[in-house]
């Protein structure tokens, strides 16, 4: 179990002794009945001998093949598609940010949250479409739509958190970038890997996490949890040290080690060698997997300030 992103077959580890099942999978040639033995290969001439070999040299000396030419997923071709996408999130970042910093009230410092809801609410539609559609075919409109109104929330967000903590987007930005960078360096290292008892760890502390989320929530909207702080039981502190900090530092964990599972995946694609398209589903998990470490981020730190 992982990046629900990933729940694709082009990603999962295959069993040699049977055919890939996900669209454009190459198909191993069903083994021939009897017991025939062709005829031995006819001597070639030496003209045939040096045209071959010119063909061959020629081959070796020209650049190799890419993801354009073989039309599979290479781990360049899948940087250059995430960065396209993350491209489309700014730009969208943009639009939000601008949008709600426009609406602010000049008296009460009030801010609209409709980018935020309809950022939030369209790249979650779109995200399970994706998830559930790319089993049988990738559909690389519906995963910009997802950059598009996922930029839409992350500016609107943003902008929220900045109007009531200046300089907080800095940080938790600043602080997204190292994560990243060095969890990116140190399983391009091989330092770092995803293990099977370590994810299923993960997962479960992931799962407890997202049943505590709509438990708090739903204790937000009733109003019981908001007498402990405006985060509801984030704010709730233990020894004087605020809850959600500490769950933070956890949360921040998990997503780091996610990114982990989610570079393992792509290169498993590549090993696979799943169509050139599915690097549109790896730039799209990955980009799921940064978006929810920022929000964590800047979430941790505006509890840490509001605690200050």
């Amino acid at each position: 179990m992982s990046n629900f992103a990933f729940n694709n077959p082009a990603f999962q580890q295959q069993d040699p002794r049977n055919a890939a099942t996900y669209p454009g999978a190459p198909q191993q040639a069903a083994p021939q009945a009897g017991t025939y033995a062709p005829p031995p290969a006819p001597v070639p001439t030496a003209a045939q001998a040096a045209a071959v070999n010119a063909n061959l040299e020629g081959m070796y000396a020209s650049p190799s093949a890419g993801a354009i030419e073989t039309d599979r997923m290479t781990v360049e071709d899948t940087v250059w598609k995430t960065v396209g996408l993350f491209a489309i999130l700014l730009a969208t970042a943009v639009v939000g940010w601008v949008w709600t910093m426009s609406s602010m009230n000049p008296i009460t410092g009030d801010v609209t949250l409709i980018p935020w809801m309809v950022g939030a609410l369209g790249g979650f539609v779109l995200a399970m479409v994706v998830t559930f559609t790319s089993r049988k075919k990738v559909r690389p409109g519906l995963i910009f739509g997802y950059a598009a109104f996922e930029g839409l929330f992350v500016g609107a967000i943003s902008a929220f958190f900045e109007t009531i903590w200046p300089g907080i987007v800095i940080q938790a930005s600043l602080a997204t970038f190292s994560v990243v960078g060095v969890t990116l360096a140190l399983f391009a290292s091989g330092k770092i890997r995803a293990s099977a008892k370590m994810t299923k760890i993960v997962m479960i502390a992931m799962l407890g996490y997202l049943v505590f989320s709509v438990v708090n929530l739903i204790l937000m909207w009733t109003g019981v949890s908001m007498a402990a702080g405006p985060f509801g039981l984030y704010s709730a502190k233990i020894a004087g040290i605020p809850l959600g900090l500490i769950i933070g530092i956890l949360v921040v964990f998990m997503a780091a080690y996610s990114l982990v599972m989610d570079f393992d995946q792509i290169q498993q694609g590549v090993r696979n060698g799943a169509p050139r398209k599915y690097g549109w589903v790896g730039g799209f998990g990955i980009m799921v997997t940064v978006v929810w470490l920022y929000v964590e981020i800047l979430r941790m730190i505006a509890i840490l300030r509001g605690n200050n």
